[in-house]
């Protein structure tokens, strides 16, 4: 399985926010400037991550994005789905060539352990390796 750029795209902000958590909403531009992503097109990821419930938007002065749910609720596996659809393992029909069945089982078990990494892993758990690595964020 490989992570798109707006599934890496969308962690990335959604951690940005859980990094620099408050009460008080982050502008677009803000979490642009952090992630150095560029804004128009984080303000789409965010909008879809909003449509999943992951974030709450404020309008006006002082408005901006904060999370919708403590970050130890919200995994990986989420925020991908949020805006790649879910993840789902591909079960191709056997051709029985040549140990492409033997093939098939092990990018279906390969497919599973990741899905089950990005469930397990929520913005509380990388915050947290964040913070051990740099300990100033």
């Amino acid at each position: 399985m490989k992570v798109s750029t707006r599934g890496d795209y969308a962690a990335r902000a959604l951690l940005s926010l859980a990094l620099h958590g408050s009460d008080r909403p982050t502008s677009v531009k803000e979490i642009a400037e952090r992630t150095t992503l560029p804004q128009p097109y984080l303000e789409q990821i965010l909008l879809a991550v909003k449509g999943a419930g992951l974030v709450r938007s404020k309008r006006g002065v002082g408005g901006g994005y904060v999370l919708a749910r403590p970050a130890d609720e919200i995994t990986l596996a989420e925020i991908l789905a949020a805006v790649e659809g879910p993840l789902t393992t591909l079960m191709e029909e056997h051709d029985h060539c040549e140990g492409h069945c033997v093939l098939q089982e092990v990018w279906v078990g390969v497919s599973e352990e990741t899905r089950q990494i990005l469930e397990r892993l929520t913005l509380s758990d990388l915050v947290d390796r964040t913070r051990i690595g740099h300990p100033d964020s």
